[in-house]
């Protein structure tokens, strides 16, 4: 009873409410609240802090979720290695990613994935802002820029390049741009990451830089959608090369002041505190990295 306590507490820090998680589980709100308060009293401590609006983990809450996800999990692959085999690979996998990035590269290399393992099941969480990796129960995240979060374990999944790029139809009507201070006159489409908005661009090459406080009439939070207003032609976007880089090669978009190329961003795979993950875990981290260590190469040696 105390594993599947356990489980349930996990299905409510990753669903968010008592409510949520008991309505997957088939379970009424009264029994959720019940079992957990059972699970509390075993431990001894408080694992949620409770409103009527949210909910959110104590410090021995993220202790829990860090060490269940881990037990859980190898109770899982042996019950598996027992029933289907030592090869076989089965259970869920919740990852994070950049919208664009999770939609243009992640989606397809999980699709492949799933073909080779079909017992294992992806939930893919999208999002450009901050996630609480451990509070919020993911097994993966991918995340551009430096980790401040000492605490997470991370893997360098090498440094890529940025793009500036617009639509055919756009440098057509409004011309392009031959030097970064052109950027000045022309509308440039520009994401904002929480209060912080990424308008100051900057362009080699080499030593010598040069930087540009763009502006334009078109802001988001959410990289697809900045991807989107940039192939309906309504202005010049910075995008990462594993965003845009098929849109380039057909054509859709096209790079301008490659002559000036942007600094190179890391991109990090991020887990959450832990000895070892699931071999499924594993699997997919692994085909992850292969896939963008490759792309990086690549953009190193173009850089």
């Amino acid at each position: 009873m105390l594993l599947n306590n356990i489980a349930l507490f996990l299905q409510i820090v990753e669903r968010g409410s008592l409510t949520a998680a008991g309505r997957e589980a088939g379970l009424s709100s009264t029994t959720v609240s019940e079992r957990l308060a059972a699970l509390e009293a075993h431990f001894g401590v408080v694992l949620l802090n409770r409103t009527t609006r949210a909910i959110s983990l104590t410090e021995e809450g993220r202790t829990l979720v860090e060490g269940a996800k881990q037990v859980l999990g190898e109770i899982e692959d042996l019950e598996t290695r027992i029933r289907f085999g030592a090869q076989t690979l089965s259970g869920p996998i919740r990852i994070s990613a950049p919208s664009d990035l999770g939609q243009a590269v992640v989606s397809a290399e999980i699709n492949a994935f799933l073909a080779e393992h079909p017992a294992i099941s992806v939930e893919l969480f999208l999002s450009d802002g901050y996630v609480d990796i451990v509070g919020e129960g993911f097994d993966i995240a991918l995340r551009f820029g430096t980790v401040t979060d000492s605490t997470l374990r991370v893997r360098s999944l090498g440094r890529h390049r940025r793009i500036v790029c617009a639509a055919p139809i756009y440098l057509e009507k409004h011309g392009t741009p031959n030097k970064p201070v052109d950027l000045k006159n022309h509308n440039c489409l520009n994401m904002r990451f929480g209060m912080n908005l990424d308008n100051v661009w900057r362009f080699g090459p080499g030593t010598v830089q040069q930087i540009v406080t763009v502006r334009g009439d078109r802001v988001s939070n959410d990289g697809a959608q900045v991807r989107r207003w940039c192939l309906e032609g309504h202005g010049i976007a910075l995008k990462s090369e594993l965003d845009v880089g098929s849109d380039i090669e057909a054509g859709r978009l096209i790079e301008v002041l490659a002559d000036y190329p942007s600094p190179l961003t890391p991109l990090q795979m991020l887990f959450p505190p832990g000895r070892a993950q699931p071999r499924r875990v594993r699997a997919l981290a692994e085909r992850l990295t292969a896939r963008f260590q490759d792309a990086a190469q690549s953009a190193q040696q173009s850089d």
